[in-house]
């Protein structure tokens, strides 16, 4: 059997210093955020990801990503889904849509079972984005409470039904940037 070694956050990055590997996180900071204090992007007119003076991606969150995304397209998220998902982020790379999913805890709680429902919530996106042949991808970015033996059983479980998680940090690469 396959030992799982809990990921080691990365501590070179955060605000004006993010370094050019990845995308620091804090408790209260969303992904435009932290794509906004990288030296090698910028944002325009709130949701546009600009790098050499080219859009490389679109940023949307909770209610927005059907009112500016999906609705303009055409889809009606009622008649694909029972219930509306509201990311904590979206970021649209190319054909693929990066659902990015924070969960930050500081003691035992029930953010422990939110973790197991990652399976369930790519499949919806899926389904939601499907009409339009964008791919998703399902990412958790989890604050350093998650970073302990106990969870390495959640985080086999994450990774076997095809989604991922990140401990502080989010690598660009992660996110085709």
């Amino acid at each position: 059997m396959k030992k799982h070694k809990i990921r080691k956050p990365n501590r070179v990055g955060g605000g004006s210093a993010t370094n050019f590997n990845g995308l620091r996180f804090e408790g209260r900071t969303d992904l435009l955020q932290a794509i906004n204090e990288h030296p090698d992007y910028t944002i325009k007119n709130t949701n546009q990801v600009i790098k050499n003076n080219k859009i490389v991606a679109y940023y949307y969150e909770k209610h927005s990503l059907y009112k500016d995304f999906l609705e303009p397209k055409g889809i009606n998220f009622k008649e694909i889904l029972s219930k509306k998902l509201l990311p904590d982020g979206a970021l649209l790379v190319n054909d693929t849509m990066f659902i990015i999913e924070k969960k930050y805890q500081a003691g035992s709680g029930s953010v422990d079972e939110k973790l197991q429902t990652c399976d369930f919530k790519k499949k919806q996106y899926v389904k939601l984005f499907n009409p339009l042949n964008i791919k998703v991808e399902y990412y958790y970015v989890l604050n350093n409470w998650f970073d302990k033996p106990q969870y390495r059983d959640v985080f086999n479980y994450i990774e076997s039904v095809g989604c991922k998680y990140f401990i502080e940090d989010l690598p660009l690469s992660e996110l085709n940037l």
